[in-house]
This record gives structure tokens, sequence and C-alpha cells, in this order.
């Protein structure tokens, strides 16, 4: 389950990326601002989830090895 979301964050991190890159100019005269805002928004969102579930993941193993 942690490689799934280190994976997922990863290929979300390199997509945002991707996205910024494309407001760059000249490139952006192609594209409607409001169009690229929302798929860096949506990029932000997956890797804030991503994140989360391997914050979740981590943090039950650690509680399971501390049950004795």
């Amino acid at each position: 389950m942690v490689r799934i979301s280190l994976r997922s964050l990863t290929s979300c991190a390199y997509r945002l990326q991707s996205e910024c890159k494309k407001t760059l100019p000249p490139r952006f005269a192609h594209r409607h601002p409001a169009g690229v805002t929302e798929q860096v928004i949506q990029c932000a969102y997956n890797i804030t989830r991503a994140a989360k579930q391997l914050v979740t993941i981590t943090t039950k193993e650690n509680n399971n090895l501390f049950i004795f």
C-alpha cells in the first residue's frame, strides 16, 4: 500500500510540473487560462490526497509496531 501511495504521489507531482510548464509563454497562448488553472488545482488536490493517504498508512504501521 505504501508503494502505491508513493507511486501516486510521484505521478501527481510530475503531472503538476507538466501542467505548470504549460503556463509558460509562448505555449500558454493556445490554452485558456481558466483551463490551465483548473488542471493545476486538480493536480495539487491529487498530490494532497496521495500525501494524506501515505501519512495515514505510515501512521497506522508505526502504531502497529508499538502494540505488544
